[in-house]
């Protein structure tokens, strides 16, 4: 197995020939180009670790090359070949990028090591990035799937709003990917080098939430051994997710719209103040504005938060979405169960299309990691789905079943569209309902 790519660059052939050889007999794959065009091409076509490089070539000099091939190849590491005591150009070769130099006829013997050392940190560096994209690739808008009309508003929306450092409020049922698209808008910011800290309001008591949040000092309670620094601070400089903030209890709601006007509080037991700058992203699943005016939730903490918002759809309003969502979590679970890519009948996509998902994406993807645990060939067919699922009625030729009270209102619809001539405006006054409803419906039933 090779160790590395190398690329030798240098004009005179016995030399690259006589590297060539000693670098190969050390387990390296060996390249070699006698000018700085032939150098840059090779490195176009293969994927080299790093490069050995005399200082002087027929077509430029090797100091210039050194950004010539940063600029191409950001992870590969420059030895340069220097003539003999001419330390002002290994000095500049430092500056300029490279990994080292080496003075020619007199630091043979260090060629191998400095080769190993450079070929090392090239190839951490590498998979390091390769680490790092695969987080932001995992946190990004690529991986809120769908093509609905709904879904795509709500990614413009998050899109726009990410860079600035807004306050956003996602609405929208539980399960319908809230903390996705939280984190896709931190990921998609100027704190994305920083801290994501999320906390679920609904899962704690008022006391663990406000220790949570705001962290306390060594002695503030019974419990207190030592110094805890709250999310608050653990957030600085990143971004706060507050999940279910609907739960958040009255009196904290308080404390946070503080905190959210000044940037400061005070740590529990202390006595200091401690100042801190986060973005905020919050999510609940209930009508904020009705509960604050129904005094369950603080309306000026509301008004706070509701500075920009974004309504996530329920999943049977992204119904054209389902089979797309389906493959993606059947890839996933046969990836983390070893099994080979399986395929899915679409008696099974039907019916899950035709499901009305209370517990939204969330529920679709557990069903789906049932059904990749439970499979025995390579297709995903309705015996693997839940017993109440399998006694779904589903489509037949296209069509809903005439009994179900869904193929009912498809067909009302199309009957009153057809009334109106295709005006929708029309259509949706005629039947009492809003237009962007009527759409929804539309698009749900294959009508547009």
């Amino acid at each position: 197995m090779k160790k590395g790519n190398i690329l030798i660059v240098d004009d005179h052939e016995k030399l690259r020939n006589l590297f060539g050889r000693i670098i190969s007999s050390e387990g390296y794959e060996v390249f070699e180009a006698p000018d700085c065009k032939t150098a840059l091409k090779k490195l176009e076509q293969h994927e080299i670790d790093a490069v050995l490089c005399d200082v002087k070539l027929p077509d430029g000099n090797g100091l210039d090359l050194i950004n010539n091939i940063k600029n191409l190849c950001p992870f590969t590491e420059i030895i340069l070949l220097t003539a003999y005591g001419n330390i002002p150009d290994g000095v500049q070769a430092i500056k300029n990028g490279a990994f080292d130099y080496i003075t020619k006829g007199d630091d043979h013997e260090r060629i191998i090591p400095l080769l190993s050392r450079a070929v090392e940190k090239a190839q951490l560096q590498k998979r390091v990035n390769e680490l790092e994209k695969k987080v932001n690739d995992k946190f990004s808008f690529l991986t809120v799937i769908g093509r609905s009309n709904n879904i795509l508003e709500a990614i413009e929306l998050a899109k726009k709003v990410a860079p600035n450092d807004t306050t956003v409020l996602l609405t929208g049922e539980t399960g319908t990917g809230k903390e996705v698209f939280a984190h896709a808008i931190h990921n998609a910011s100027s704190r994305a080098n920083k801290t994501f800290v999320a906390l679920n309001c609904s899962t704690f008591s008022k006391e663990i939430i406000e220790s949570e949040l705001f962290g306390y000092k060594q002695g503030a309670f019974t419990g207190a051994v030592k110094d805890k620094k709250g999310l608050l601070e653990e957030a600085n400089g990143g971004t706060l997710f507050l999940d279910e903030i609907g739960e958040m209890p009255v009196e904290l709601q308080a404390k946070l719209l503080r905190v959210l006007e000044t940037n400061e509080f005070i740590k529990l037991g202390d006595t200091k103040i401690t100042k801190v700058s986060f973005r905020l992203i919050a999510a609940t699943n209930r009508d904020l504005k009705k509960e604050s005016e129904e005094k369950h939730f603080r309306s000026d903490l509301y008004y706070r938060l509701n500075v920009f918002q974004i309504h996530l759809p329920p999943l049977r309003e992204r119904v054209k979405d389902i089979e797309s969502l389906i493959k993606f979590f059947v890839l996933e679970y046969s990836a983390k169960t070893n099994k080979k890519s399986l395929s899915v009948s679409q008696e099974y996509v039907e019916i899950l299309e035709k499901y009305t998902w209370p517990g939204n994406i969330r529920e679709l993807k557990n069903i789906i990691e049932r059904s990749v645990i439970l499979s025995t060939t390579n297709n995903l067919t309705i015996s693997l789905l839940p017993y109440e699922l399998q006694n779904q009625p589903v489509k037949t030729n296209g069509a809903f079943s005439a009994f179900a009270m869904t193929g009912v209102e498809k067909q009302h619809i199309q009957k009153v569209l057809k009334y109106a001539k295709g005006n929708k405006a029309e259509t949706a006054r005629l039947l009492e309902i809003g237009v962007a409803t009527l759409y929804r419906k539309l698009e749900e039933y294959g009508l547009n």
